[in-house]
Order: C-alpha cells, then sequence, then structure tokens
C-alpha cells in the first residue's frame, strides 16, 4: 500500500491508539498488589485482572478479524471503544460496592474480573486493528516494522505514565482498596471517549478486505513460520508482563513471604522505569528500524533477555545498588536501594522493547490473502500473559519470586530459537 501524505491523519490516530492500549492494559498489574493484601490471597489469585484482560484476547482474536473485514479498520475501532467504555465502567463499580470489611470480597473480585475481561476485548478489538494498519500504512517490510514501533515508543510512554500514577494512588499496598484506583480509571475512561470522538471525525483509508472465514485460519497456520511465530507471541507476553509485574511482587511483599519489602508507592516508580526502558528502546527500534532487520533485532535482544533473567536469578540478593525513580508530585529523582538482581530484571524492558513488533512483522511475511485472519490469530495468542502468569505465580507460590523467573528463561529461549531458525518464511503446505 503506496503511503500518502493524506494518510499521516490516520498513521497519528493509529499511534495514539496504541498508547492507550499501555495504559488500560497495565492498571492489571499496581491493581494485583491492591488483590494480593484484601485477605490471604495466593499470587495466582492476585493476577485475575490480567485473567480477565488477557483470556478476552483467545475469545475476540478470530472475531475482531472477522469485525474489520465487515466494516473496516475506523468502524471496528469505534466499536471497540463503546465495549471497553463499558469495562471500565464495570472495574469503576467494583470499587463502589465494596464494603470495606472484606464481607463481600468474592463479588467484588467477581464484577472486577468481568470489567477486566470486557476491557480486554477493547485491548484485543484495537490491537488487530493498530498492528496491520501500521504495518500497512508503513509499507511492510522494514518500513512496517519501523512504523510499529514508533508506535511502540508511545505504547511505553503511557505505561510508565500508568505505573507512576498507580503508584502514588496506591502509596501503601496493605491498606489500598480497589476504589483508590478510581482517578486511573477515571483517565482511562476520559481516553476512550476522546479517542471515539477523535476517530469519528477522522478520515481513514482503508486498505481492500477479502471476507475473514474461519476455514482460512488453517490456510494462514499452514505457513511454518506464521504458526511458529504465533506460538511466539504467547511466550512473548510471559516475558513483558510478566518481568515488571513480578518484580513489583517481590519488592513490595515483606521480607517473611520472600520479598524486599518497600511501599508500593516506592515500587511503582522503581517498575515504571522498566517501562521507561522499553521506550528507550522503541525510540532506538523506530530510529534504526528500517536499516536493521527484525530477524536481527529478536536475536539480539532475545540473547540479552537470557543473560540479564539469569544473572538476575543467581546474583546474591544482599549485594545491593542505588536504583532511580522519579517522584513526579515533588519532581525529584529518588533513589533506592535494591538487589543488583533486580536492577538486572528491570533492563530487560531495553529487550522486550522490539519484540512485539519484529515478531508480529517476520510472522505475517508473505501471508498475502491470509493476512487479515492472520492477525486475529495473533491476537488470540496475546492470552499466553494469562496463562503464563498463572504458571510463573504457581511457580512464586511453589518456591519464591526469583526462582519463578526459570518461566521467563524459557520464554526467551523459544523466542531466540524463532528468530534463528522458525522465522524463516516458508511456503504454504498443500
Amino acid at each position: 500500500m503506496e503511503q500518502k501524505a493524506k494518510q499521516w491523519g490516520a498513521i497519528i490516530v493509529m499511534i495514539a491508539l496504541f498508547a492507550m492500549i499501555a495504559f488500560v492494559t497495565n492498571l492489571c498489574t499496581p491493581m494485583a498488589a491492591i488483590i494480593k493484601n484484601q485477605g490471604e490471597i495466593s499470587n495466582v489469585l492476585a493476577q485475575i485482572g490480567n485473567y480477565g484482560n488477557f483470556v478476552a484476547y483467545l475469545v475476540m482474536g478470530i472475531p475482531a478479524g472477522m469485525l474489520i473485514s465487515k466494516f473496516g479498520y475506523k468502524k471496528t475501532a469505534l466499536i471497540g471503544l463503546v465495549i471497553g467504555i463499558v469495562g471500565i465502567l464495570i472495574q469503576w463499580c467494583s470499587g463502589l460496592i465494596d464494603a470495606g470489611d472484606g464481607s463481600n470480597i468474592g463479588t467484588v473480585f467477581g464484577v472486577y474480573l468481568l470489567g477486566a475481561f470486557i476491557s480486554g476485548l477493547t485491548m484485543c478489538i484495537l490491537n488487530c486493528v493498530v498492528n496491520p494498519m501500521l504495518n500497512l500504512l508503513g509499507g511492510g517490510g522494514n518500513k512496517g516494522n519501523q512504523l510499529i514501533q514508533v508506535g511502540g515508543v508511545f505504547n511505553s510512554t503511557a505505561a510508565v505514565c500508568c505505573y507512576i500514577l498507580m503508584g502514588a494512588l496506591i502509596a501503601d499496598a496493605t491498606k489500598a482498596k480497589i476504589a483508590d484506583a478510581t482517578p486511573a480509571l477515571m483517565i482511562a475512561l476520559a481516553i476512550f471517549v476522546i479517542a471515539f470522538v477523535v476517530i469519528l471525525f477522522t478520515k481513514i483509508e482503508e486498505p481492500e478486505q477479502a471476507p475473514v472465514q474461519v476455514s482460512l485460519i488453517k490456510g494462514a497456520l499452514s505457513y511454518r513460520h506464521f504458526a511458529l511465530g504465533a506460538l511466539a507471541i504467547f511466550l512473548y507476553m510471559g516475558i513483558e508482563v510478566g518481568v515488571p509485574n513480578y518484580v513489583l511482587q517481590f519488592l513490595v511483599a515483606g521480607k517473611e513471604a520472600g520479598g524486599f519489602g518497600i511501599s508500593a508507592g516506592t515500587a511503582g516508580l522503581l517498575v515504571a522505569v522498566y517501562w521507561f526502558m522499553m521506550l528507550v528502546g522503541r525510540f532506538a527500534g523506530a530510529a534504526i528500524g528500517s536499516a536493521v532487520s527484525s530477524r536481527t533485532m529478536v536475536t539480539t535482544v532475545s540473547i540479552a533477555t537470557l543473560c540479564l533473567v539469569l544473572f538476575g536469578m543467581f546474583a546474591p540478593q544482599d549485594v545491593l545498588v542505588s536504583f532511580p525513580g522519579v517522584d513526579w508530585g515533588k519532581l525529584e529523582v529518588i533513589w533506592q536501594e535494591i538487589p543488583v538482581g533486580i536492577f538486572a530484571f528491570l533492563l530487560v524492558g531495553l529487550c522486550t522493547s522490539v519484540m512485539w513488533g519484529a515478531i508480529f512483522n517476520m510472522a505475517v511475511e508473505g501471508l498475502g490473502k491470509y493476512t487479515a485472519i492472520a492477525s486475529g490469530i495473533f491476537m488470540t495468542m496475546v492470552f499466553g500473559c494469562a496463562v503464563m502468569m498463572a504458571i510463573q505465580g504457581a511457580v512464586a507460590d511453589a518456591t519464591n519470586y526469583i526462582t519463578s523467573f526459570w518461566v521467563v528463561v524459557a520464554c526467551a529461549a523459544y523466542i531466540l530459537f524463532y528468530a534463528l531458525v522458525g522465522s524463516r518464511v516458508s511456503k504454504k503446505e498443500n
């Protein structure tokens, strides 16, 4: 698709949606810190927000592709935003009905889970819109990857803002309630409404779409490089979300629970640096995306991820280093001593920064008429986050937070395999 000057409006809108996806999605991890301290809650159960958000991808991945085929990218985005508004309002209601004494915590969790699931439907729909549109607007190949990386810059910026805001709202996780997250939910609601209005009045030239039929799934999966790429995204989600999530849980948990025992507010400011690292990495990825292949990017960062995580796991926890965070309320840099291994974990953000866009770029290369259904399958695989969060949480409950990072090591090892071997474009099987 030839990129025209008047399509810059569409590019800007897609990049803005990329940012919004990150802000709403990343609400789930700080919320886990709140849920963990509502009672005797395991690490597995504390992730209910992530489960609801990412299981929605399993439900909505293929239907989202069908919506795009039937209504086009613009109308599909508008449908998704309406659904998102409903999801945010339901999450807000879960805080309103909380009695505060734990007597109705089951109902509160149920309503919150429903809201997270509905919001996840929106995130899936918007991801199905944003990624292929940016790839198409960029012309595919290295240029398409570069444009996706630019969108990733804004995605990471929004994630940083989310962690800083939530850290300020739940400074003491042991006393925080779901209702304390209301300001963040209202910001998310406002973003949805503004995005709806902007997209409604933005002209977007729609690429031609072949009808999306479930029967095409077999055709898309017959491309070996795509099938293996879908699994790579499934496991990638365990790295991107798993690292900051369980670093946050480790930092907040008391020493008696195998954690480090600092305030949730301070931990939030520190973990926000992970997303800042992703921002830096995506700036770099956008700058070199037209010159460096996706395969080279993913090979390099997956090796670096393995090195950093393994170092973080085996580094002595009594060796501390000062790590920076930004107190935006006072506009000053804070320094907190943390184990050197946790420092290494937070640097993984530099590596995950380019993985998503580059894996997507490699996986859909040469799919032709199967691209639309492939995008739906790709989004379905994002539910891997829910699965990997549960697995890592179970390992953390059975052992400790640091040992649970073996799950991340396994995910990174597969992604390295995909970059070196699995991503080679294959012909369609008969």
